[in-house]
């Protein structure tokens, strides 16, 4: 992305995310990471509105880019016999997206507890400024060969995740 100032939303108001960091992988963070979509006819319905599933493929991807920012590529968590997938998911749909409009998707490891991560999001009209989805949704690190959740994440991806927390 270029030096050019990113879009920011006010600040959440007090106590939205003022939990207290834990020892070992336990952490808050409160870093939003942010990246720009502009919204493509394969991202909408027949009306030109984004189709409500395209939020997800969006937080999704910068999920995996905000990882990728700190070192931590999905495919080799994969090759480490990790994977995070999906338990929990909620999203309110606060205003439409259109066709040609950009969209600022921002995520943010808001906590990190053992193999638990619990991530905020927002979707942002860059063009209005007008919050359009929040939600959140938490990923459980597993082992895909025996298909149980992890007992802790590889040591090389608790160190860059630590990083959510500068």
């Amino acid at each position: 992305m270029s030096d050019s100032p990113k879009p920011q939303l006010p600040p959440s108001p007090p106590g939205d995310h003022c939990l207290v960091p834990r020892p070992e992988l336990e952490a808050v963070t409160e870093k939003w990471f942010e990246i720009m979509v502009r919204v493509q006819p394969h991202h909408t319905d027949y009306g030109g509105v984004v189709w409500h599933g395209t939020y997800l493929t969006w937080l999704e991807t910068a999920r995996v880019e905000c990882l990728r920012s700190i070192g931590v590529d999905f495919a080799d968590l994969v090759k480490l016999g990790c994977d995070l997938p999906v338990v929990n998911l909620a999203l309110r749909y606060h205003r439409a997206i259109r066709l040609g409009q950009t969209a600022v998707i921002k995520v943010q490891m808001q906590e990190i507890q053992k193999v638990r991560l619990e991530w905020q999001n927002q979707i942002v009209c860059l063009e209005t400024g007008e919050l359009c989805v929040t939600g959140k949704i938490t990923l459980v690190a597993i082992d895909p060969a025996k298909g149980k959740i992890m007992r802790r994440l590889p040591p090389v991806v608790q160190e860059n995740l630590l990083k959510l927390r500068q």
